[in-house]
């Protein structure tokens, strides 16, 4: 999908199109605009179905952000200033200081992404789901689906998703996942490129090492140290050198992956591994010091993963946390339990454990809560006997210090 988060913001503020508009920081929780218009104009009756009317004016800018939020996508006029997804929003600030920010809406952004998937399902049932924004289908056996190369096909997808939902996508066409990943970025936004395994040397081959789905910045930075820059280059590089350098068997993918070599069939089952969720807090935050409002945030993170559990019907047994220091260094611990649960108490309780285990005595600027282990809800195997429930006792979120007091760490904000 082209710039997926922001189009979508775009069906609900027509007037921002053409502008430039980055989606990040905090997440929508009520509409600030509608909440500011009443108070600036109170003799009109704004509502969401009359979003499209609300003045340019009204619009948050990024000029003079403080804070850090990072950008989880942009439009394309805003991409011309440099500004892409990830980048922090005061960076972008400088960049482009009078681009439009707007809090993320993930359940408008999971509606829509159910309604395009469920338009190709239609049309090409074979799909492996990529997330949000993404998908691959293999067309070998659509009816119709080889004229013109696959290019018939793609434009009908294209037309149906936007039928439906006002959104467009860009397409990549190939004899593989790789080279159709690829090709998906070739033409954006709105567009088709199709790759055949004769285009390798003319499409492929000029393009960055990064441009390939699972070569990281570490492993680009390290082939650039070595000269190689572009995937002809790696291409070109001896498989033995490549496994000498990157290990025996990423060396010998890195060979497989320049040459345009993918096997991978398109998977329709796809099983979550865990569901995290994680905040960025807006300032440096002590686990003492300021313990109330990290208790706060601790809990609203632990139900928010039981929540996600729910809605998608899974239970785990494997709770953790994940937490950034203001060096930057991060550290993850985690428990198993015997149960499988999706419980909010549960997981807090057991979360909360594993703070116990690190140090925290550290400035904190990120804190995220994970539940793995995953069972689809209800095939968990049964409760053994001899198990008592984490959460029968109260929580215990304490540390001593080295003067014999106990100071209570994130208490329950209950």
């Amino acid at each position: 999908m082209d710039a997926f988060y922001a189009s979508v913001e775009l069906l609900r503020y027509p007037q921002l199109k053409g502008l430039p508009v980055v989606i990040g920081g905090g997440r929508r929780r009520e509409d600030d605009l509608l909440d500011r218009l009443k108070v600036a104009h109170p003799e009109c009756e704004w509502r969401a179905e009359n979003l499209a009317e609300i003045p340019l004016d009204f619009f948050p800018r990024l000029a003079g952000y403080t804070g850090r939020g990072v950008i989880t996508t942009a439009t394309y006029a805003a991409r011309q200033f440099g500004v892409g997804s990830a980048m922090g929003l005061m960076k972008a600030a400088k960049l482009c200081p009078e681009a439009i920010l707007l809090p993320v809406d993930f359940d408008q952004y999971r509606h829509y992404s159910r309604v395009f998937k469920e338009t190709i399902t239609e049309i090409a049932p074979l799909m492996e789901d990529r997330g949000i924004d993404e998908v691959y289908i293999d067309f070998t056996h659509v009816p119709g689906g080889q004229r013109e190369g696959g290019k018939v096909l793609a434009r009908l997808i294209q037309k149906c998703i936007f039928d439906v939902t006002g959104l467009t996508c860009s397409i990549g066409v190939a004899p593989n996942k790789l080279l159709a990943k690829m090709a998906s970025e070739l033409n954006k936004p709105k567009g088709i490129s199709v790759v055949h395994e004769s285009d390798l040397q003319t499409l492929i081959w000029p393009l960055a090492c990064r441009k390939i789905n699972g070569v990281g910045p570490k492993a680009d930075a390290k082939l650039k140290a070595h000269g190689i820059a572009l995937i002809g280059q790696l291409a070109a590089s001896e498989p033995q050198w490549l496994q000498q350098h990157f290990g025996k068997v990423y060396g010998a993918w890195l060979h497989e992956a320049a040459w345009g070599r993918d096997d991978r069939p398109i998977s329709t089952e796809s099983e979550p591994v865990s569901i995290s969720r994680e905040t960025t807090f807006e300032r440096d935050l002590h686990a003492v010091r300021d313990r109330e409002e990290l208790g706060k945030i601790f809990t609203r993170l632990c139900q928010q993963v039981a929540a996600d559990l729910k809605r998608k019907a899974y239970e785990g047994k494997t709770i953790g946390i994940k937490l950034r220091y203001d060096n930057f260094q991060s550290v993850t611990r985690d428990q198993t339990v015997q149960i499988y649960t999706q419980d909010a108490a549960t997981i807090r309780q057991v979360a909360g454990q594993c703070l116990k285990r690190v140090d925290l005595s550290r400035r904190l600027r990120l804190l995220g809560v994970r539940v793995g282990s995953l069972v689809k809800q209800g095939t968990a195997p049964a409760i053994p006997k001899s198990y008592s429930s984490p959460t029968s006792s109260p929580p215990t979120l304490h540390e001593t210090r080295p003067d014999g007091h106990t100071q209570l760490l994130f208490p329950d904000d209950e």
